[in-house]
């Protein structure tokens, strides 16, 4: 099983140049995926400490089902792969930023983001993009 080294407490884990990720009491830490080239923001998924580390070490996202309770690769199936550029823990490292390089809609409803709709007034509506 993948290790990493315990948070530190208060500042000191916002400070460290140690990656020490925050998980969750499941285990698990947020990742979102970003398009490297445009910003946008393609995904939410979840990571445990064994998908982190496979994203590390072979620069493709792979990320914890939570619903089948399995890593799994993106793209693996679909084809519609992540390629990571860049890899960001936000300042207390419970959460992971992928900057990628996105083949294929990053949404499993095939769209290139999953936030393809928007709250207006309490109620959805599509975005441009929505197609």
């Amino acid at each position: 099983m993948t290790s990493f080294p315990p948070p530190l407490s208060g500042s000191a884990q916002d400070e460290t140049p140690e990656l020490r990720p925050r998980f969750d009491d499941n285990g698990l830490i947020a990742a979102i995926a970003q398009d490297a080239v445009t910003g946008e923001v393609l995904m939410l998924a979840w990571m445990n400490a064994e998908a982190l580390q496979k994203t590390i070490e072979t620069g493709r996202a792979t990320y914890w089902s939570r619903s089948r309770a399995a890593l799994w690769v993106k793209g693996e199936t679909s084809g519609h792969t992540q390629e990571v550029t860049e890899l960001r823990v936000d300042c207390d490292q419970d959460a992971v930023l992928l900057k990628v390089r996105q083949t294929g809609g990053a949404c499993h409803t095939h769209r290139e983001s999953c936030f393809y709709r928007r709250i207006e007034n309490g109620a959805l509506s599509f975005t441009e993009n929505a197609d």
